[in-house]
Protein backbone atom coordinates (compact mmCIF):
# COMPACT_ATOMS: atom_id res chain seq x y z
CA UNK A 1 0.00 0.00 0.00
CA UNK A 2 1.34 3.60 -1.09
CA UNK A 3 0.13 7.04 0.42
CA UNK A 4 -0.57 9.23 -2.60
CA UNK A 5 -1.22 12.93 -1.85
CA UNK A 6 -4.16 14.39 -4.14
CA UNK A 7 -4.00 17.95 -4.49
CA UNK A 8 -7.35 19.29 -5.99
CA UNK A 9 -9.38 22.42 -4.94
CA UNK A 10 -12.63 20.71 -6.65
CA UNK A 11 -14.17 18.79 -3.91
CA UNK A 12 -16.19 16.94 -6.80
CA UNK A 13 -12.82 15.76 -8.38
CA UNK A 14 -11.02 15.08 -4.61
CA UNK A 15 -13.83 12.72 -4.56
CA UNK A 16 -13.01 11.27 -7.53
CA UNK A 17 -9.88 10.87 -7.40
CA UNK A 18 -10.16 9.67 -3.96
CA UNK A 19 -12.28 6.55 -4.85
CA UNK A 20 -9.96 5.76 -7.48
CA UNK A 21 -7.13 5.42 -5.42
CA UNK A 22 -8.97 3.92 -2.77
CA UNK A 23 -10.06 1.21 -4.75
CA UNK A 24 -6.57 0.31 -5.81
CA UNK A 25 -5.57 -0.30 -2.00
CA UNK A 26 -4.12 2.97 -1.06
CA UNK A 27 -3.94 5.45 1.55
CA UNK A 28 -5.21 9.35 0.69
CA UNK A 29 -3.64 12.31 2.12
CA UNK A 30 -5.23 15.89 0.77
CA UNK A 31 -4.34 19.11 -0.07
CA UNK A 32 -7.17 22.03 -1.28
CA UNK A 33 -4.31 24.31 -2.85
CA UNK A 34 -1.27 24.15 -4.08
CA UNK A 35 0.30 26.34 -1.24
CA UNK A 36 -1.14 23.45 1.18
CA UNK A 37 -0.11 20.26 -1.48
CA UNK A 38 3.90 21.71 -1.32
CA UNK A 39 3.48 21.99 2.91
CA UNK A 40 1.73 18.44 3.15
CA UNK A 41 3.95 16.96 0.54
CA UNK A 42 7.44 18.00 2.27
CA UNK A 43 5.70 16.86 5.78
CA UNK A 44 4.34 13.65 4.88
CA UNK A 45 6.75 12.32 2.27
CA UNK A 46 3.99 10.89 0.25
CA UNK A 47 5.21 7.72 -2.03
CA UNK A 48 3.28 9.65 -5.51
CA UNK A 49 1.42 13.16 -5.67
CA UNK A 50 -1.66 13.73 -8.20
CA UNK A 51 -1.56 17.26 -8.74
CA UNK A 52 -4.75 19.68 -10.18
CA UNK A 53 -3.04 22.83 -12.00
CA UNK A 54 -5.88 25.68 -11.77
CA UNK A 55 -6.21 26.21 -8.11
CA UNK A 56 -5.83 29.49 -6.09
CA UNK A 57 -2.67 30.33 -3.94
CA UNK A 58 -0.32 28.42 -5.87
CA UNK A 59 -1.22 26.70 -9.10
CA UNK A 60 -0.24 23.17 -9.69
CA UNK A 61 2.70 23.97 -12.14
CA UNK A 62 4.23 26.26 -9.26
CA UNK A 63 3.41 23.62 -6.72
CA UNK A 64 5.15 20.86 -9.13
CA UNK A 65 8.15 22.90 -9.91
CA UNK A 66 8.57 23.70 -5.94
CA UNK A 67 8.21 19.91 -4.86
CA UNK A 68 10.67 18.82 -7.75
CA UNK A 69 13.17 21.14 -7.11
CA UNK A 70 13.33 20.66 -2.82
CA UNK A 71 16.02 17.78 -1.52
CA UNK A 72 13.35 16.64 0.10
CA UNK A 73 10.95 16.06 -1.76
CA UNK A 74 12.61 16.04 -5.21
CA UNK A 75 12.17 12.01 -5.88
CA UNK A 76 8.34 12.09 -4.98
CA UNK A 77 6.70 10.99 -8.97
CA UNK A 78 4.16 13.69 -9.49
CA UNK A 79 1.85 13.40 -12.15
CA UNK A 80 -0.27 16.26 -13.08
CA UNK A 81 -4.16 15.63 -13.37
CA UNK A 82 -5.59 18.73 -15.25
CA UNK A 83 -8.28 20.09 -17.41
CA UNK A 84 -5.72 22.36 -19.51
CA UNK A 85 -5.60 19.91 -22.63
CA UNK A 86 -2.89 21.95 -25.02
CA UNK A 87 0.53 20.28 -26.10
CA UNK A 88 2.17 23.47 -24.69
CA UNK A 89 0.56 22.27 -21.31
CA UNK A 90 2.05 19.06 -20.90
CA UNK A 91 5.13 20.23 -22.17
CA UNK A 92 5.75 22.89 -19.36
CA UNK A 93 4.17 20.68 -16.98
CA UNK A 94 6.92 18.11 -17.34
CA UNK A 95 9.26 20.79 -17.47
CA UNK A 96 8.38 21.76 -14.36
CA UNK A 97 9.16 17.94 -12.80
CA UNK A 98 6.13 16.15 -13.28
CA UNK A 99 6.70 12.72 -14.28
CA UNK A 100 3.16 12.14 -16.29
CA UNK A 101 0.21 14.09 -17.35
CA UNK A 102 -3.70 13.13 -17.85
CA UNK A 103 -5.79 15.22 -18.42
CA UNK A 104 -10.06 15.32 -17.42
CA UNK A 105 -12.64 13.97 -17.20
CA UNK A 106 -10.31 11.54 -16.02
CA UNK A 107 -10.18 7.90 -17.74
CA UNK A 108 -9.84 5.95 -14.79
CA UNK A 109 -7.91 2.46 -16.81
CA UNK A 110 -5.62 5.16 -17.91
CA UNK A 111 -4.84 7.07 -14.27
CA UNK A 112 -4.45 3.45 -12.66
CA UNK A 113 -1.82 2.89 -15.15
CA UNK A 114 0.18 5.85 -14.39
CA UNK A 115 0.01 5.37 -11.27
CA UNK A 116 1.54 1.74 -11.25
CA UNK A 117 4.36 2.58 -13.51
CA UNK A 118 5.58 5.62 -11.37
CA UNK A 119 5.02 4.29 -7.81
CA UNK A 120 8.40 3.23 -6.21
CA UNK A 121 8.40 -1.16 -6.33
Amino acid sequence: MARILIVDDSQSQLLGLKRIVEKMGHEIITAEDGAAGVEVAKREIPDLILMDVVMPNLNGFQATRTISREAKTSHIPIILVTTKDQETDKVWGMRQGAKAYVTKPINEPELIKVINELLPK
